[in-house]
């Protein structure tokens, strides 16, 4: 049976990946999801990969079975995809974040959902949909063991559309339970990981000298993190990953990873208000110790990516202007400005039910506001999301970061992928024609009538 599993894509976003100018391929990582699901294909059915912010969905295909993994802002064209096939009359099963946590909105979309993740059902799912029997939601009765994952397929990939093909995943999942995170929901608050001789092993084959680690977590079990990284270390090779912030107050720890070829971490500050924090379940970063924190990164060659988000019921209209001096403070070399999205399937998705205006899931985006904010105005959360975005971003602070990082150890190593990054950051900027304005300044800006919350 020929297989089609497909990432979907729309919009502006799509527009921004398969962008020529300010690098549009630098967000675009390993479809490591997808070719998980590819992976974990019985012998004897042939896969095909598309990932629609490098290609087009042929036209007319009609294979005997079709894929889509989604996240929430991209579940209506994951839906538009499966409508388009099923009146083909090929069966289509949504898998990912969405429609693990919204499975009976996505069963209504499709002939069967995988709530959550697919190697131990996928089998069962190919074999159903060969015998046209798929049966509703397939739910795994455990978590996949990690020991048995086989190889990414990454020829499947096209070459040269990523920033990498070389994902490479340790561990799954996180053991917070942050209220607005979709992670967290996902993998019920559990971690788990990979063997580290495995892991090693994938890593060694990688002929790049760079890659990604695309776990949510790397640092969460922090023996396994010890181990892991003693045995990259020989490897000489460069990369990247998602950490919390307690790698930077762990010194033998921060050192493995230095050692280990850690080149930078996305770490989700998110707010510099602890009482924020606190209202989200994410008390264990303290906005008091990001400074030394970004030193300590610093001190032994690891850039950060800080994730900020606004629009907590903390933040009032100065809450945009005080966070970009705070990160010039901090000299965080990279930053993802997002809004706080009450994504479905989330504890905060609840918590905020009756605040929520605009049920369009191609809104939530974590760039669009969809609920009336307890501080501000939802035309001033817009605008300052979008002006703090802006003035990160401007030319002179992006020459200043990439000098200040040049004298940081292993500076130059390094200083490649964090001007790419930042250049990639500006051109979304310029791509998407963010202006907006500082709300704490614009007493005399226009002012727009509140919306009017939009059906689904």
């Amino acid at each position: 049976m020929d297989i089609l599993l497909v990432a979907p894509s729309s919009g502006r976003w799509r527009a921004a990946a398969r962008s020529r100018v300010f690098n549009g391929r630098t967000f675009r990582f390993s479809q490591l999801s997808l070719l998980s699901v590819a992976a974990a294909t019985p012998r004897g059915h042939t896969v095909r990969l598309v990932d629609e912010q490098v290609e087009d969905i042929p036209a007319g295909c009609t294979p005997g079975l079709v894929g889509i993994t989604c996240m929430t802002a991209l579940a209506p064209r994951a839906f538009e995809i499966a409508r388009m096939f099923r009146d083909r009359g090929v069966p289509v099963v949504l898998g990912g974040m969405h429609p693990t946590l919204c499975p009976e909105e996505s069963l209504a979309h499709a002939d069967a959902v995988v709530a959550g993740e697919a190697e131990p059902v996928w089998a069962q799912v190919v074999a159903d949909a060969a015998a046209r029997r798929l049966a509703g939601i397939y739910r795994p009765p455990d978590p996949p063991d990690l020991a048995l994952l086989r190889d990414p397929p990454r020829h499947l990939l096209r070459p040269g559309r990523y920033a990498t093909v070389h994902a490479v995943q340790a561990t799954r999942g996180c053991p917070h339970r942050c209220a607005f995170c979709s992670v967290s929901a996902f993998s019920n608050h559990t971690h788990r990981c990979r063997p580290v001789a495995d892991v090693r092993r994938e890593v060694a084959a990688i002929p790049a000298g760079f890659f990604m680690f695309v776990d949510d977590n790397i640092t969460a079990d922090r023996e396994y993190a010890l181990e892991l990284f003693g045995a990259l270390a020989p490897l000489g090779k460069r990369w990247m990953s998602q950490s919390t912030l307690s790698l930077a107050a762990d010194p033998p720890l921060l050192a493995a990873a230095s050692r280990a070829g850690c080149a930078a971490i996305f770490a989700g500050m998110e707010t510099f208000n602890n009482d924020n924090l606190d209202g989200v379940q994410k008390s264990f970063h303290r906005a008091d110790r990001y400074r030394e924190a970004v030193r300590a990164l610093h001190a032994h060659g690891i850039g950060i990516e800080a994730g900020i988000v606004f629009g907590f019921d903390g933040d009032g209209p100065g809450v945009f202007e005080s966070t970009v001096r705070q990160m010039d403070d901090l000299r965080v070399d990279m930053a993802q400005v997002s809004v706080f999205t009450p994504l479905p399937g989330t504890p905060a998705h609840e918590a905020m039910e009756p605040r929520i205006l605009d049920r369009n899931r191609a809104h939530y985006d974590l760039h669009t506001v969809v609920f009336q904010p307890a501080g501000m105005s939802v035309e001033d959360l817009q605008a300052g999301h979008d002006w703090a975005t802006r003035e990160f971003y401007r030319p002179w602070r992006i020459a200043r970061r990439l000098a200040r990082h040049t004298a940081m150890p292993r500076g130059l190593s390094t200083l490649v992928p964090a001007a790419v990054i930042n250049t990639a950051y500006f051109g979304r900027v310029a791509s998407w024609h963010l202006r907006g304005w500082n709300p704490a300044q614009s007493a005399a800006a226009p002012r727009l009538a509140p919306p009017t919350p939009v059906p689904a």
